[in-house]
């Protein structure tokens, strides 16, 4: 059993700050992603002859912050380097290394809390943080072999749907819900920082290092690095819809989670397809209409009161469930962390008006399993039922 050695006040800090980075650096490297791929669609033919001498391939006028910028992409490489290059790479790294150590942090030092759950599969902490580990190096692995053999741009992208698909699945059978779809994200991430570290930047070293010693550069390393940075562009929202999952436990903890998760993932690629369209001047507001459709057709069919959605089954039966009831077993199983000054999203459920108040989500945390974190607390089925059907009942307004 793994246990963390981290003192709780101390694991709090560790949190807050890895998070903050984590953001931070995010937002840096999504907000470079974005941007070079808009600037590449933009780019036009050069309108003076002397820079098409240069090597310039593209050229694009941009207004920004009160002034105006040229900027110039060349078709391999400028004829002189300059004294100083900017480069694009600490946001990935530092993307990459803050969230494997919140994971690390958060997950594998108290695996039996967050990462293991008995009732998805039945792993000591060590075998859960071992094969969520491996499955970050095989995302890599995987993937990169793929792109090696697999010159065809939609054979690849159809395998990497696919492999996307499988990796949802197995994470489900795997690990706790919630980390399940934490796990896809960082797989997804891991591949994306490992395209930058791998192949992106050393394309970059290799076309400096050509023209270093006065050589012609090789262009493939280039041609693939931008393939890859074209994945990692549409990667970017289907990961930040695992990064956002923790605060939707309805969907996250639903007997079918895998599969929404892969629903939530197209439909945000599909969103960044109308960006990037868009960018090359082709508007096409049809697929913005179809990823609302989408959405809101994914809310209708997990709706609990349409009939979708998961239910809590036994305990309640047509009985009026009393309030002491369920303060006895929230008492029993809930108070332990929501209570106090520092209770998780500042949800004090020894408080019996924040408990009638906040009904609806106990609701939906507890009949999805989501809650308590890793059972750890050993609610019972009938106990679960017992607190929804008090719910149901309208119990929770009077």
């Amino acid at each position: 059993m793994i246990a963390s050695a981290l003192d709780p006040y101390v694991s709090a800090w560790f949190d807050a700050i890895l998070r903050f980075l984590h953001v931070v650096s995010a937002i840096a490297w999504i907000g470079a992603s974005f941007y070079f791929v808009a600037l590449d669609s933009k780019l036009r033919p050069p309108t003076r002859r002397e820079d098409a001498d240069e090597g310039v391939g593209g050229e694009v006028w941009e207004v920004h912050g009160g002034g105006f910028y040229r900027v110039h992409k060349f078709r391999v490489a400028p004829r002189v380097l300059p004294e100083e290059l900017q480069w694009f790479k600490w946001e990935a790294y530092t993307t990459w290394a803050s969230g494997f150590a919140l994971l690390v942090v958060l997950y594998y030092l108290d695996a039996s809390t967050y990462l293991v759950d008995p009732r998805v599969a039945d792993l000591t902490d060590v075998e859960a943080v071992a094969l969520s580990f491996g499955g970050l190096l095989l995302a890599w692995a995987v993937y990169d072999l793929l792109l090696r053999f697999v010159p065809d741009e939609d054979v690849a992208a159809a395998a990497i749907v696919g492999l996307t698909a499988l990796a949802a699945w197995g994470a489900s059978e795997l690990f706790a819900p919630r980390a399940a779809w934490l796990q896809v994200g960082a797989m997804l991430g891991t591949i994306m920082a490992a395209n930058v570290f791998f192949s992106i930047i050393p394309a970059h070293r290799g076309l400096i290092a050509a023209k270093e010693e006065g050589l012609e550069p090789d262009p493939r390393p280039a041609l693939d690095a931008k393939r890859r940075s074209v994945h990692n562009n549409y990667l970017t929202l289907p990961v930040l819809v695992t990064m956002l999952a923790g605060h939707a436990p309805f969907l996250y903890a639903h007997s079918h989670a895998w599969l929404i998760l892969l629903a939530l993932m197209a439909i945000a690629a599909w969103v960044r397809l109308f960006f990037n369209l868009r960018h090359t001047g082709r508007t096409r507001p049809g697929i913005l209409l179809v990823a609302a459709v989408a959405l809101l057709a994914l809310a209708i069919a997990l709706d609990p009161d349409e009939g979708g959605g998961d239910k809590a089954a036994g305990g309640g039966g047509g009985k009026a469930v009393a309030f002491a009831t369920v303060r006895s077993i929230v008492d029993a199983r809930c108070v332990t962390c929501h209570s106090g000054a520092a209770a998780p999203a500042g949800i004090r459920l020894d408080d019996d008006a924040v408990l009638r108040a906040r009904a609806a989500l106990v609701r939906t945390v507890v009949s999805t399993g989501a809650m308590p974190l890793g059972n750890q607390t050993g609610m019972t089925d009938d106990e679960r039922a017992t607190v929804v059907a008090w719910v149901d009942q309208g119990s929770a307004a009077k």
